[in-house]
């Protein structure tokens, strides 16, 4: 090794006295992406890549034992397709898929490997098996409504398993499937003790929007933040008590694995403890303290209206993407405004809806897939994708657009995150949620994990106008 040259490894780049590693890393360094360095570490790495001394080996010895640093000629290419990737022995995930995957000596991933944290890792809100009936007010529950596979099971859940009096609540996104716009139509005949309301926001100020978006992550998806900008100042002068939240239970552990929740999120008694201590400021304030789930909200609300506080970015638990979404929502301050204004109402009034999250792998007595789409399709008439193969993300036209920019430039070391959809299927064949081969199946045919841009973009851009 002495005359070999050294170099940084593959997915690593440097920004300024940080390393940080675009992949998913070996448990233990699983949540660990980013590595100070110390200035005599950034000044070798400076001259890398060459062949180094005794003394500048010595310097590197740490970022060496880390992977960061290694000879030339141990650096490993990128697949460039499913057939030059390595895959998981026990789930999905492989390393065309995403780029930087690392495996251990048995071939696991590191999905796998920290399959013991999984089971804790549930949700981020407040988790309830049931609500109670609201003693005022016409509704017991809100839900945000896509027609799609998991919160048309969530509705389902709700209205017929619970009993509860549901506000449907859709944002009529311009690239709604078809088959979500059928399933919606079917919900609203056959879910009787539900009330329907959509709403769209008009295609001028929504295209000054995208436009924004689209030159700052490449793609145009800011669900479900508009649905909150557009539907929280009705959920408050309404003063329904919550709104539930049933995300595809891999979609709150995939937090996690992306680096935007620390463990401690999904802790209930953290959650206790910040209820406490809010509450304690709010009554010395003269402010009615708040039911759990309550200051979730508002700090939620918060968030997407003014950014996320300094506190939280110290930490390094930030979601760049609603960063994106959040500085592009300025461009509607005719929408921005009365959000703010209701966040101000219902921090003072106490009048805030309780974000609460149903564990619908519970609820179902397991989230199979298969099952779950049988069960709507009974039950309230639920209209699958073209393709039976599709799981994930059934309710918008331009999924695959968003998973190809995502994709893309993650592969490019130009976005930290990881594709969502890449780790919420890997998890999901690891869960058992799907089969692992045909989660392979769905992977290979119905996402957008390619270096070739798919069809689906054309609908973005056309909608945007771009070749005007």
């Amino acid at each position: 090794m002495d005359s070999e040259r050294l170099c940084l490894g593959s997915r690593w780049k440097r920004d300024g006295f940080r390393l940080v590693y675009y992949g998913l890393r070996n448990k233990p360094n699983t949540t660990r992406n980013v590595l100070k360095l110390t200035r005599r570490e950034a000044m070798v790495l400076d001259v890398l890549p060459k062949a180094c001394g005794d003394a500048e080996r010595n310097v590197l010895k740490r970022l060496t034992a880390e992977g960061a640093v290694v000879r030339e000629r141990d650096v490993k290419p990128l697949p460039s397709s499913y057939e030059e990737a390595r895959f998981c022995v026990s789930c999905a995930a492989n390393d065309f898929m995403i780029p930087g995957l690392e495996f251990d000596a048995e071939g696991r991933c590191p999905i796998c490997q920290n399959a013991d944290v999984l089971p804790s890792i549930k949700s981020v809100l407040p988790l309830v098996e049931t609500l109670p009936k609201a003693m005022k007010g016409r509704f017991d529950v809100a839900l945000f409504y896509t027609g799609g596979k998991d919160s048309s099971y969530l509705l389902h859940h709700l209205a017929n398993d619970l009993k509860l009096r549901v506000l449907a609540l859709t944002w009529e996104i311009p690239y709604m499937s078809d088959s979500a716009r059928a399933s919606i139509e079917a919900a609203k005949k056959r879910v009787s003790s539900a009330e329907f309301v959509v709403r769209k926001i008009a295609d001028d100020d929504l295209r000054r929007m995208y436009r924004d978006l689209y030159d700052r992550a490449g793609n145009t998806c800011a669900c479900p933040s508009l649905a909150y900008v557009t539907f929280y100042p009705e959920l408050v002068e309404l003063g329904v008590p919550f709104l539930v939240l049933g995300n595809e239970p891999v979609q709150m552990k995939n937090l996690w694995f992306q680096h935007i929740a620390p463990k401690s999120a999904y802790d209930p008694k953290m959650h206790a403890l910040l209820s406490f201590a809010l509450n304690a400021l709010r009554v010395l304030t003269f402010r009615r303290p708040l039911r759990p789930g309550q200051a979730e909200t508002l700090l939620a609300m918060r968030a997407l209206a003014y950014g996320e506080p300094k506190v939280k970015r110290l930490s390094g638990f930030v979601n760049p993407l609603q960063d994106d979404v959040q500085e592009a929502m300025r461009k509607i301050p005719e929408l921005m405004r009365p959000f703010k204004r209701a966040i101000r109402r219902s921090s003072w009034t106490g009048r805030i809806p309780a974000m609460v999250h149903i564990d619908m792998d519970a609820a179902a007595g397991g989230y199979d897939w298969a099952k779950i789409k049988k069960l709507l399709t009974d039950k309230i008439g639920w209209v699958g994708s073209d393709s039976l193969d599709k799981g994930l993300h059934t309710s918008c036209r331009i999924e695959k657009c968003k998973e190809y920019t995502q994709f893309v430039r993650f592969r490019a070391m130009k976005s930290t995150v990881i594709p969502f959809s890449a780790i919420e299927l890997a998890i999901a064949s690891r869960e058992g949620n799907v089969a692992r081969d045909e989660a392979i199946r769905e992977m290979k045919g119905q996402l957008g994990f390619s270096l070739t841009q798919p069809p689906e973009c054309a609908v973005m851009e056309a909608y945007l106008e771009l070749g005007k």
